[in-house]
């Protein structure tokens, strides 16, 4: 994840409830940080993109800071204006677009506090 911020994302597992924490590189965005769930353009959404759609409300750390979160999974000219901006700044992304046929999903995660 060479050039990329990171955070660390925890997630509860949508079958176990387990708590698990996971880098991610993120990307700044009005209101949060966005992250891409990209898997490496394999064919299904990462584990951690499902556990946030059942559990929404999370917590993320950056750098010494742990952070109430909000995912707000984008979509329509939102998705796209993000889109543009992740492939702009990390073209590797479009390579993950060009694997799959799914759309690779991106996520605001907004602090809630």
């Amino acid at each position: 994840m060479r050039g990329f911020n990171i955070l660390l994302l925890s997630t509860s597992g949508r079958e176990s409830g387990k708590t698990r924490t996971l880098p991610l590189g993120f990307f700044d965005w009005p209101g949060g940080y966005l992250v891409v769930a990209s898997n490496g353009g394999r064919p299904r959404h990462p584990s951690w993109y499902l556990n946030l759609g059942s559990r929404p409300q999370t917590t993320v750390q950056v750098l010494d800071k742990v952070i109430p979160v909000n995912a707000k999974m984008l979509s329509g000219e939102t998705r796209a204006q993000a889109w543009q901006k992740v492939i702009t700044s990390a073209p590797a992304y479009s390579a993950y677009e060009k694997k799959t046929t799914r759309a690779i999903p991106l996520v605001l995660l907004r602090p809630s506090n």
